[in-house]
C-alpha cells in the first residue's frame, strides 16, 4: 500500500528491438514504423506520434521490458499516449493507457496487430469495456471504471477499497481506526484518500501526482498519531486518538476546500 497507485515516472528512452524476438520491428525499422504498417494493413487510419511514455519501470515479472514508442491519443478525451513496452526476455508487447494521472488500462500480447487495434480504439475515446471487447488482452479494475465515470465515483470506490484492504493484517493496526474516523467526516470523505509509508493522505485531485495541500496523519507504533503538512518536514502536532488527530487536520484545511476533481497536481 505504500505506493498506492502512484505509478512510475515517465520515460522517453528509445532502445533497439531484439531482431530475433521482433523480426517484424527490425524489418520495418522500429516499433513506430511497424505499428504504422500494422495499422495500415488493418485499415485503422491510425495517426502515430511520439510522446513521453508513462510506466518507465520495466514489467520485471514478465522477464523485463524496454521502453518503446506509443501512438498519440486524441486530445479530446484527454488521454496520454498509449505506452508500448517491449519484453526483453521473450516477445511481448506490454501496453499501458493513462488519462489525467490515472492508469486506466494495461495488458500484454505477442500480436502487434492487436496493439495497433488497441491504439486506434484508445485514441478514438472508446470506453474501457469497448476496449476490452475489441482487444481481450487489455484489462482494467473497478477503480479504473470509477475514474471513467467521474471523480466523485473514483473517490467513493477508493474509500471503500482502502477500508476493505485494511481488514488484512497491517504493520500499524491503528490506521484502521484512523481511516474509519476520517470516512465519517464529510469534509475528508469528499477528498481522494491514499496511503504512503502507512501515512493517511487526502488529495484534492484523483490523478497522480497528487496535491499536498491537506495535512496528513502518521500512525505511530505506540498507538498515537502525528499530524504533518503540508510537507513531510512540518509537524503540526501529535494526538492520542484518531479523532483528535483528524481535528488537527480539519483545523488546517484550506478555506476553499471542495470535492476532489479529476486531474493531477500539475493541472
Amino acid at each position: 500500500m505504500s505506493r498506492d497507485a502512484a505509478g512510475a515516472a515517465p520515460s522517453s528512452g528509445r532502445v533497439e528491438a531484439d531482431p530475433e524476438l521482433y523480426p517484424d520491428l527490425a524489418a520495418a525499422g522500429g516499433l513506430e514504423a511497424a505499428l504504422e504498417k500494422a495499422a495500415a494493413s488493418l485499415d485503422l487510419g491510425l495517426d502515430l506520434g511520439l510522446g513521453e511514455l508513462p510506466g518507465g519501470d520495466a514489467d520485471m515479472e514478465r522477464g523485463g521490458a524496454a521502453p518503446g514508442a506509443g501512438p498519440t491519443a486524441g486530445p479530446a478525451n484527454r488521454r496520454d499516449a498509449l505506452a508500448v513496452h517491449l519484453g526483453s526476455a521473450e516477445r511481448r508487447f506490454i501496453v499501458s493507457g493513462w488519462s489525467r494521472g490515472v492508469e486506466l488500462v494495461r495488458g500484454d500480447t505477442v500480436d502487434l496487430g492487436q496493439v495497433a487495434k488497441a491504439a486506434a480504439a484508445w485514441r478514438s475515446g472508446a470506453s474501457l469495456h469497448e476496449l476490452r471487447a475489441l482487444c481481450p488482452f487489455l484489462d482494467f479494475g473497478e477503480l479504473a471504471e470509477a475514474h471513467e465515470r467521474g471523480p466523485a465515483e473514483a473517490v467513493t470506490v477508493k474509500w471503500r477499497q482502502l477500508r476493505e484492504a485494511l481488514r488484512e493484517p497491517v504493520p500499524f493496526p491503528n490506521i484502521r481506526e484512523l481511516v474509519e474516523a476520517a470516512f465519517v467526516e464529510p469534509r475528508l470523505r469528499q477528498l481522494f484518500p491514499f496511503t504512503s509509508h502507512w501515512s493517511l493522505h487526502f488529495t484534492t485531485c484523483t490523478g497522480f501526482p497528487y496535491t499536498w495541500v491537506v495535512p496528513f496523519v502518521d500512525p505511530l507504533r505506540d498507538g498515537r498519531f502525528r499530524v504533518c503538512g503540508p510537507n513531510r518536514g512540518t509537524v503540526i502536532g501529535e494526538a492520542g486518538s484518531a479523532e483528535e488527530a483528524l481535528a488537527l487536520v480539519l483545523a488546517h484545511l484550506p478555506a476553499d476546500i471542495g470535492p476532489a476533481v479529476a486531474g493531477t497536481a500539475r493541472d
